[in-house]
Formats: C-alpha cells, structure tokens, sequence
C-alpha cells in the first residue's frame, strides 16, 4: 500500500489545480485528480489518500455508490462529496454512509485549506483544531488590492483604521468588486492576523445544513449526524469569519446569529451547553440590505448589529483609472500561471477595456484578460480575444460599423456566456441569474458545442 501524502479529486472541473496551488501551507500533499470512475477505483483500492473529494452526479460515476466502495476497505479515510444541486435529502443519504461533509461546487481554495487542516488533525488524532494560514506577508502578497481611484483608497485606509478592533463589518457593493479582497485585507492587517480566516457562503446551502456549517453539531444530533462536527464559529476562533451573501441566510437563522453577536457564544446543534467563542465577523452582500429590511427580508436589529462599520465598494464603472492597472496586473500573474510569455494588449484591445461597461466589475476584467491569455496568437492581445463569445466588445462604439441584429440563437447565447463570466463558471449561480434550470442550461452549454473557458 502507498502512502498516504495525497488528495484525490474525482471531479470534472478544472479549477481544483488554482484552489490547490493556493493553499501554500499543505504543498507537501499531492493532488490527483481524475474524472474516470474506473481509474478512481483503481487509485483507491492500491492508495490511502488524507482526503477525498467526491463529486456527485458525473457522468458514469454515482457519489454515493464510489463512497460506498470506498468505505468498505478504508473506513477512516476522510471523504466530501461535492454537488451542485444541494438538497437535504440528498444530504442525509451520504452522511448515513459516512461522508465527512457535503458540499456545494465549487471547492474554494479557502474551504479546501480548511478540509485539508481538519483531515490531518483527524489523521494525526490531534484534538486541537486550527487551520494553517498563510504566512501573513505572503497573504498579502498573493491577495492584493490593485487601485488608484481617490475612494477605493479611502476605503483602504478605513480598513486599516478600524481592522484592529472587534467591531463587525459589513461590505457591500456589486458582484465581483472585490468584497472579499476587502474582508481578507482587514484580517490580515488586524491583530487575529495569525489566526484562521473562514468563508461562508450563506447562499449555497439550504437552511438546514447551514445551521450546521456555521454552529456545528453533536453526534446523533439528527439523522446521519455520525460524528461530532465544528461549526465555522469554532473554526475560526481566535480569527475572522466571513459571511458571504448575508442577505440571503434565512430569517430564523438571523435570529440566532443575532444572539451569536451579542452574547459571544454559539450553541451546537444538538448540544447541551453555551460555547464561548472570540470571532470577528465580516458580512458581504450585493443587494442593498437597507432596503431589505425595508422591504421585511432581514431583521432589522441584526443589520444595525452588522452595520458599525460600513463599507461600500464602487463598480468598475466608477473607477475607470483602475482598468489598465488591473488589466496589466492580470496579465503579468496569468501568464506566470500559464507558463506563457506576457504578451501585450493591442492598443484596439485596451480601448475597449476602457470603454466596457463591465457588469461583472473586476471579475469580468480578471475573466476576460484570463482568456486573452489563453487564446492569443500574435504578438499582441485582441478584442476578439478577450471576448470570443461577444462579438459587440470587438470594435471600439465610435468606429463602429452599424451591425446587423442578432439573431434569437446568437442573443440566447451571448447572454448564457456573460452570466456564466458573472459567476465565474458556477451553473447553478448561473441558471438563477437567467432564471432558468441547471438542466436547461447544460443543454444549451452543449448545444453550442463551444467550451466555456
């Protein structure tokens, strides 16, 4: 039997190389990662891995039948099985079979670091958990907030001012303008700098689970609850937690994280006892919680709780000095991380960067110089190449020839690609945005025939 220094993924998508490439403090575990069921069998039955991911639903693989398999000759080993179709059902079937967590897709870099510090603690049989970060200059190495806009600069600085304190923070502003990079930014210029920064998307999971992710349970809290779990307060103790999406966590779950706020402790699901934790709280939404509360969707008293410090992003748009500083900065880091020479953007190619009106904020840009990377051929970037799949961004709107109206097919298309670059290639998060069903999306993914880079 080989060793046991590896993770195996079974899972189709390519982004478990980039989450993994971030977790710098477990670089001493290797990734496999194959999305062939025969293979994964194979690896299984002559290999002991610290962690395996499992996605559920692929073609010719079924999650719960392969965790089956696995269990039965290695009962210990540590098993997430990855969905992106969560539902409670679904959950409590897998959970019965002895997976350690069911999870929404995709796998972020940060909840990965997390997994892999509790399947060693669990391996090791250590009974002290906390999760390994990254050195706190290389953190800010690797997370930095590119900017010369006069208002992201005063955020910066209000940041800093109020990072060493206790007081909860809520960041808000549109998708992709950075409210992350922000939380992150705080953290590692606070005094729980050396501690865990945890990440929760309260969007991604059903109310039910969610409970559980945040304040953990008890063994035989519920069915398929075979083991004791931390919740996310207990992981990040000492540290800073991020709720992402706040706007969006159910009302009754509102009501306890209120009491989680004020009174500095957090009951498990199933326990018997008060938990006292020391947890700064981050929340991120993209909707105006004002309005929320006004409109009866969030608990008022909870959003005066969050909202001592407030900080509002503004969107690409209003920060058009910024998009040539961050288009450079995401052409030096995407081509180091695809091995390629930096190629410059053509002058044609930089206006109409310029000129985009970038829904998408800064998550489109960093999507759409990615793929001018990956793509271009000469020796320079074009537009065609930072938007293959929108051909209105090709020409610069003041020479622009008077274009023939599209067809049906071509509009349909176009606007299943922007809200796939609006969601970073997450279907799910995608369907919602066009209002439409995974299945039908897929579909039509396939349909084109065209791969969504």
């Amino acid at each position: 039997m080989m060793g046991s220094k590896a993770i195996l993924v079974v899972d189709n998508e390519p982004h478990w190389g980039v989450a993994y490439d971030r977790c710098l403090a477990f670089r001493e575990l290797e990734l496999i990662q194959t999305s062939k069921p025969q293979e994964a069998r194979q690896l299984l039955k002559k290999q002991l891995f610290t962690l395996v991911a499992i996605a559920d639903h692929l073609p010719g693989i079924d999650g719960l039948q392969l965790l089956q398999e696995l269990k039965q000759h290695a009962p210990a080993t540590p098993v997430l099985i990855l969905t992106d179709r969560p539902t409670v059902a679904r959950a409590v079937a897998v959970m019965k079979q002895g997976a350690w967590d069911y999870l929404a897709k995709p796998l972020t870099s940060e909840r990965l670091q997390e997994m892999l510090a509790l399947a060693l603690k669990n391996g090791n049989h250590n009974h002290s958990v906390r999760v390994n970060p990254a050195p706190r200059g290389s953190q800010k190495k690797n997370r930095q907030i590119i900017t010369r806009d006069p208002a992201m600069q005063r955020l910066l600085k209000i940041a800093e001012t109020i990072a060493p304190s206790r007081a909860t923070v809520l960041i808000q502003g549109e998708s992709g303008t950075g409210k992350e990079l922000f939380a992150r930014y705080i953290h590692a210029h606070s005094d729980r700098a050396a501690g865990a920064f945890v990440a929760v998307n309260c969007a991604s999971l059903p109310e039910g689970l969610l409970e559980s992710e945040l304040f953990g349970h008890e063994k035989g809290a519920f069915t398929g609850a075979i083991m004791k779990k931390l919740g996310k307060f207990e992981i990040a103790q000492n540290g800073t937690l991020l709720l992402d999406e706040i706007s969006e966590m159910h009302p009754q779950l509102q009501a306890k994280l209120l009491r989680v706020l004020q009174e500095n402790e957090i009951d498990r699901v199933g326990g018997t006892c008060p938990i006292p934790i020391n947890v700064r709280v981050i929340g991120t939404t993209n909707r105006d919680l004002a309005r929320a509360v006004d409109q009866g969707e969030f608990r008022e008293d909870l959003y005066y709780r969050l909202n001592v410090i407030n900080l509002t992003l503004p969107p690409l748009r209003q920060r058009r000095g910024d998009v040539s500083l961050l288009a450079d900065y995401f052409l030096n880091h995407y081509a180091q991380l695809y091995g390629k020479e930096a190629i410059p953007l053509t002058p044609a190619a930089r206006a109409t960067l310029e000129k985009a009106t970038w829904k998408g904020n800064v998550r489109e840009l960093e999507n759409a110089i990615a793929r001018g990377v990956l793509l271009s051929q000469g020796n320079g970037i074009c537009p065609e190449e930072l938007f293959p799949a929108n051909p209105e961004y090709h020409c610069l709107p003041e020479e622009a020839e008077p274009m023939s109206p599209l067809c049906l097919r071509d509009m349909e298309r176009q606007m299943i690609f922007q809200a796939l670059d609006e969601t970073e290639g997450n279907r799910t998060h995608a369907a919602k945005l066009l209002g439409i069903s995974v299945r039908t999306l897929r579909n039509k993914l396939h349909e084109y025939k065209n791969a969504y880079v």
